[in-house]
């Protein structure tokens, strides 16, 4: 595996290279080489430049790059939103998207208050007890949003986390209807949090955009106040993304 991914590698920085040049690069012989191309090749993953015996990569590249182009570009078209956010609301401002049944956080801006802001970036949160989490689920259609919450299950993390269905479906709904959800002390006591969607081009939710700060301060009340610039910041990178809607 280690020489297959060498051999990508080498061609994606060479742009293309016969069988003795990789043999050569990888420290192999030419026939282990060959069967290490022909492997590839038949994945797709590289491709017979012309008939000089060159191989280059194939787009089956594009295949496995296109799982996590969107993450990537939604991490580059919000951080100027996310930036500004952050000096606007004066709090942590976060990026998520789905995994599995989790949401993981992709990029972080901390806000000018937020003097000790823990660092969520990689982390995967439950998404029945995150702000982000609430918002990608109440997207999902209900069947789907059932299977992943079966698989989770609604873990009790403090005494405010909602853990019946009926409950969170509830404020699932409003957090539909609103434009945005909230947690209050629900992943960590003292920790509150709010979320807005992020569509693709063709409109479907694929992140989350919150503001968390501590409960003395990000108040319930505060939240709903600054929820439009929460909301209008999503709208904005929703637009970066291609959606027109």
């Amino acid at each position: 595996m280690d020489r297959a991914i060498s051999v990508l590698e080498i061609l994606a920085r060479r742009g293309e290279a016969g069988v003795s040049e990789v043999a050569a690069e990888i420290e192999v012989h030419k026939s282990t080489a060959f069967r290490l191309l022909g492997a590839l090749e038949a994945r797709g993953l590289v491709e017979q430049a012309g008939e000089r015996g060159k191989y280059r990569l194939g787009f089956g590249i594009v295949r496995l790059a296109g799982a996590v182009t969107g993450r990537i570009d939604i991490t580059q078209q919000g951080r100027p939103v996310c930036e500004r956010l952050a000096e606007e609301i004066g709090e942590t401002v976060n990026i998520a998207v789905m995994e599995k049944h989790f949401a993981i956080n992709l990029y972080q801006v901390r806000g000018p208050a937020a003097v000790t802001a823990h660092n969520w970036v990689g982390q995967l949160t439950p998404l029945h007890a995150t702000s982000s989490g609430k918002i990608l689920l109440a997207h999902l259609p209900a069947g789907r949003r059932a299977e992943l919450l079966m698989d989770a299950g609604l873990e009790k993390l403090t005494p405010h986390t909602l853990t019946s269905r009926t409950k969170l479906e509830k404020d699932l709904a409003g957090a539909r209807e609103r434009g945005y959800a909230w947690t209050l002390e629900e992943l960590e006591i003292g920790l509150h949090a709010m979320a807005a969607p992020v569509r693709s081009r063709d409109g479907e939710v694929i992140a989350a955009v919150s503001a968390s700060g501590p409960s003395y301060r990000f108040t319930q009340e505060r939240m709903h106040e600054l929820a439009p610039l929460l909301v209008a910041g999503a709208a904005e990178i929703s637009h970066r993304m291609g959606y027109l809607g």
